[in-house]
């Protein structure tokens, strides 16, 4: 049986100045996703990337030291920033894009002919603001005072002819996609937003172009080499130029059925208006999921370069380790809001969660092991616990089908209850009691602990892949967790009881999370 494909996206950053906690974020979601996804039997392709053309670059490039004409040269010094970061992060990416790789740039001069050729395509004189900032156009109905509504800061009005995408002849067809496709924008509160726009404003045809006598950093257009390409445009078009639209559409056609695009809601517009339509255009159907997720947030404002409030995550990781910082990621706040960055918050979920609950649950179990049983998973002729059996065997249903929908914060939620309630059990069960009187009852609870601490380490592994791959060679197991199907049907709930086989030998070693002493 051939396995399912999928091929989840980010978004192409900006290369104007080093990456932050924002970028990161959706670099986590999306590594945890796909492993995860690999964990469940499915044929995962994973492609990041950087955006490289736009008014930002070339005047980023000035800034720099560098002359005009030299855009790739700074460009090629800012993108290896972005792959270091990944790298720490432990971010297993299958294909790096950019905007300036050649296949890119004719895939780009591709769709331009083929929608200019359809008629789609026409010239006129612009009149309007423009936000170099934010790369955005805006009528002088939505910003009729001069000032951005995205980034609140003043516009640059625009008296120029361009080229235009016939966007307002699909906007009917776009609500009917987004209407009758489940799951096409997720959150819901997204998909609303989005539907709410389209369905009371007239939408206005795109602006695809920039005059070279503006800007010369850009993919030149193939009908007119006075203009290049608008640079969404041209970055939108990455999640299809990246697969083989041009160049192998086998893998194309294999990829593009299953497609998930995960952004940020700034960007909500471009991905979920005009990419489906651009797509339309050419006869393609749009992706299959568009997953917007919320801003970092610090000291009660997004985190921006503008603002000077960026948090490093070099500076992070190197502190309080990559997992830790993965962790608080992942689940400080639902999939969709806004989250608060603060090392205060840091240090607290920190403790709490991982030194005091998860890492305690480890260390302590397999000292007790090491104890009473010489460090050897017991043998059990007492019958276990039902509700702890119950919890482990449930537990990666309850998890995979919240992860599925791309919330990491409810799916680790329902993992920490396992890890409270496992840590209950010891309390309300008292080894320690039991090892004076009752050696088959000590048996069961040790052996009742082992396995939820098992199917711990093996769904934490997508999210926290280093920590659980420490947790997993603790607990006596030499093959790569990895390899572990998570897959859950109902009639093989049981095969995550007895994870950990009697007679493994463990390996009790350094605490995981030590706790982080305030000074």
């Amino acid at each position: 049986m051939e396995k399912r494909k999928t091929y989840i996206t980010t978004p192409l950053y900006y290369v104007n100045a080093k990456p932050h906690i924002g970028h990161s974020y959706t670099q986590i979601i999306c590594d945890t996703a796909a492993r995860f996804r690999k964990q469940c039997g499915e044929e995962v392709f994973f492609m990041t990337g950087t955006d490289e053309h736009g008014e930002k670059i070339e005047k980023a490039t000035l800034e720099a030291g560098f002359e005009k004409g030299q855009e790739k040269k700074f460009v090629d010094t800012i993108v290896p920033h972005f792959k270091e970061l990944w790298k720490k992060l432990d971010i297993k990416y299958d294909h790096f894009i950019r905007t300036t790789d050649m296949v890119h740039e004719e895939t780009v001069k591709r769709v331009l002919s083929i929608l200019y050729e359809k008629g789609k395509i026409y010239k006129k004189l612009y009149k309007g603001w423009f936000c170099t900032p934010c790369e955005m156009f805006w009528s002088h109905i939505h910003a009729p005072d001069g000032i951005c509504p995205d980034c609140k800061r003043k516009l640059d009005k625009l008296n120029e002819e361009n080229y235009f995408f016939k966007t307002s002849e699909y906007q009917n067809a776009l609500i009917k996609h987004i209407k009758e496709t489940n799951a096409f924008i997720l959150p819901d509160m997204r998909k609303n937003e989005v539907l709410s726009f389209l369905e009371n404003n007239e939408l206005q045809d795109l602006c695809i172009s920039r005059p070279k006598t503006r800007l010369s950093w850009g993919i030149e257009l193939p009908f007119d080499k006075n203009f290049v390409t608008y640079v969404w445009f041209d970055a939108l078009l990455n999640y299809i130029s990246g697969i083989g639209y041009l160049d192998d559409r086998k893998r194309f056609d294999s990829l593009w059925p299953d497609a998930i695009h995960v952004i940020g809601k700034d960007i909500l517009r471009h991905h979920a208006i005009y990419w489906p339509i651009m797509l339309l255009a050419i006869d393609e159907k749009p992706p299959k999921c568009i997953c917007t997720h919320g801003w970092w947030m610090t000291e009660g404002e997004k985190m921006s370069k503008s603002k000077g409030n960026i948090i490093d995550p070099l500076k992070i990781i190197a502190k309080y380790g990559v997992d830790a910082f993965r962790y608080y990621l992942l689940a400080a706040v639902p999939f969709g809001y806004d989250g608060t960055f603060s090392e205060k918050l840091f240090i607290e979920r920190y403790n709490n969660d991982l030194a005091n609950d998860l890492g305690n649950l480890l260390n302590r179990t397999l000292t007790m092991v090491e104890k009473y049983f010489d460090g050897i998973v017991p043998e059990v002729k007492l019958s276990c616990d039902e509700g702890m059996k119950s919890a482990i065997e449930n537990l990666p249903g309850k998890f995979g089908a919240t992860f599925m929908q791309f919330d990491s914060s409810f799916a680790l939620k329902e993992i920490w209850k396992l890890v409270k309630q496992a840590n209950k059990h010891i309390e309300d069960k008292a080894p320690w009691k039991l090892a004076k009187k009752n050696k088959e009852e000590l048996s069961a609870v040790m052996y009742e602990l082992i396995q939820a601490i098992g199917i711990i380490a093996v769904l934490l592994y997508s999210s926290m892949p280093d920590s659980a791959r420490k947790m997993w060679k603790q607990l006596g197991m030499k093959p790569d967790i990895a390899s572990k199907n998570i897959c859950t049907p109902e009639t093989e709930k049981e095969k995550f009881w007895g994870i950990i086989p009697s007679g493994t030998k463990t390996a009790k070693g350094k605490p995981l999370f030590p706790r982080i002493v305030l000074e």
